[in-house]
């Protein structure tokens, strides 16, 4: 990793191997919210690690059979308990929102922080979720003010019909809000 890798210091650090250098110059610009469970539906375990680290045990579970292979990773994973994990330093580029766009610009990882909620579309978020969420969001507005609040979007706005995470359970409004009074107390 680069001498200058971010990693958070409220963060369990678990680095995978998913991920690359930025183009150099690349202002990061924008936050990616995103929800995975493994398998689908079920929370806990070691599943979401071990497939951003390549060593999901594919006989494990017969979604896994499918997914095994997959090279991916996310900057952070936010679990149900509200515990953050970070598997990408936020100055190299994680492997997390596949073919994008974001207002006619292509390819988002090359500019992009991802965010793992653990959930899935239709399964409310936590409190503790919401409530790191908001941290962390302000902690990586701090390190990149290209970061607004506009400058926060769903996998699904980036990668419509093919994606559709965070879903509707992801509240939005309680989010922004929680995420206004926030920036104000840190200001």
């Amino acid at each position: 990793m680069p001498e200058n890798a971010t990693w958070l210091d409220n963060a369990l650090s678990c680095p995978s191997p998913n991920c690359d250098e930025r183009a150099a110059g690349e202002q990061v610009s924008l936050l990616v919210i995103h929800n995975i469970s493994l398998p689908p539906g079920k929370f806990g375990g070691p599943w979401i690690t071990d497939l951003f680290l390549n060593r999901l045990d594919a006989g494990a579970d017969p979604y896994f059979e499918e997914i095994a292979t997959l090279k991916v990773s996310s900057h952070l994973l936010i679990r149900r308990d509200g515990e953050l994990i970070q598997y990408v330093p936020l100055n190299m580029r994680a492997w997390h929102a596949g073919q994008s766009n974001y207002h006619g610009r292509e390819a988002c990882n090359d500019f992009s922080i991802g965010i793992e909620l653990e959930g899935t579309d239709d399964t409310p978020y936590t409190g503790e979720q919401y409530r790191r969420l908001v941290e962390v969001t302000v902690q990586i507005m701090n390190i990149y003010p290209a970061i607004t609040p506009k400058q926060i979007t769903g996998h699904s706005d980036i990668a419509p019909g093919r994606k559709t995470d965070p879903g509707p359970a992801f509240d939005w409004t309680r989010y922004q809000k929680m995420l206004r009074e926030e920036s104000k107390n840190n200001a």
